[in-house]
């Protein structure tokens, strides 16, 4: 019976022995697997095992630009082919920060130009003025589609000036426009399509926006005396949309050429078949790292400004720096 029990435990000892030195082999094999031989180890086309073994990403990044730029022309008082001398200067600031933690992500776009022009003769009028400022934070439901909730605001930085208009027949300039007068404030919630990191397409319905016209005493100048579409001694105006839709394309088409595009659609609850459009585009090309050049362009129509569509378009060479 001793002799019985003394073989078993031999027996039983050996084979833990053997078993911890294949399973220690195999720990070792495991461990000096590449990537690509683990994959054969574990069916990754089961949904079960890629949720557990996916790691969420966690990543920021962030871009800022600030520029400025500078124009004169001059001409002699005999110049016989005609002209105004005039000097022109301008700046930005923009910037964008993107964090993404898991499925969830934080976008937050501010831009900001100002500029003015000053002809021989005339008084100085400005030529660019923008506020721009966007925050978005979204929810990944897959890997293309997203649902978010956005913050959207619009407005200048100075008053602006109708140069042409004539009162009892003397032509004067009156103020038609000014710090948030007007301004765009819009909440919206919806989804987000992005096929790719430089492009995404954005739709809410049920979007609310606030027209805010602060200064009462613009009425009498502004576009067709509408009032930006603010009611008369009213401040702010409500509007609900029926569908508002945001395409988004910023990418480096080269290493120097960067294009940027942005279009705003919003269709209001009480008028769905008058909707407002804009479109925001600039094309940047770096001539070297401190200098670059800048086409921008925006179309634009609102029958609440103008029945007609809306044209404005820039060209600007000068100081640039990205950090």
């Amino acid at each position: 019976m001793r002799i019985y029990s003394t073989f078993r435990f031999g027996i039983l000892k050996k084979s833990i022995i053997v078993a911890a030195f294949v399973m220690g082999g195999g720990i070792v094999q495991v461990m000096g697997q590449t990537a690509r031989d683990f994959n054969k180890l574990i069916d990754f086309s089961n949904s079960l095992h890629a949720n557990r073994l996916k790691v969420s990403k966690d990543t920021s990044w962030h871009k800022i630009v600030v520029g400025a730029n500078f124009n004169q022309g001059s001409f002699s008082g005999n110049w016989s082919g005609g002209g105004v001398t005039s000097a022109g200067i301008g700046a930005y600031f923009n910037a964008l920060f993107e964090n993404k933690v898991g499925k969830n992500a934080w976008r937050t776009d501010l831009q900001t130009q100002f500029g003015f022009l000053k002809n021989s003769g005339q008084q100085n009028r400005k030529n660019q003025d923008r506020i721009f400022f966007d925050t978005k934070y979204s929810r990944e439901l897959s890997p293309k589609w997203t649902l978010f909730a956005n913050v959207n605001f619009q407005s200048q930085f100075s008053a602006g000036f109708n140069y042409d208009l004539i009162v009892d027949s003397v032509k004067v300039k009156k103020q038609v426009s000014g710090f948030l007068s007007p301004a765009y404030f819009t909440q919206s919630i919806g989804f987000e399509y992005k096929p790719d990191p430089y492009f995404f397409l954005n739709f809410a319905p049920g979007a609310f926006r606030q027209t805010i016209v602060w200064d009462k005493d613009l009425y009498p100048y502004t576009p067709d005396q509408k009032n930006y579409g603010v009611p008369l001694n009213r401040r702010i105006r409500y509007e609900l949309a029926v569908m508002q839709i945001v395409a988004n394309y910023n990418r480096d088409i080269t290493k120097q050429i960067n294009l940027r595009c942005r279009y705003q659609l919003y269709s209001s609850i009480l008028d769905p078949l008058n909707m407002d459009s804009r479109l925001d585009a600039s094309l940047t090309a770096k001539v070297n790292k401190f200098i670059s050049a800048n086409l921008s362009a925006i179309v634009a129509y609102d029958e609440d400004q103008s029945k007609r569509v809306q044209f404005a378009q820039g060209l600007n060479v000068g100081f640039i720096y990205i950090f």
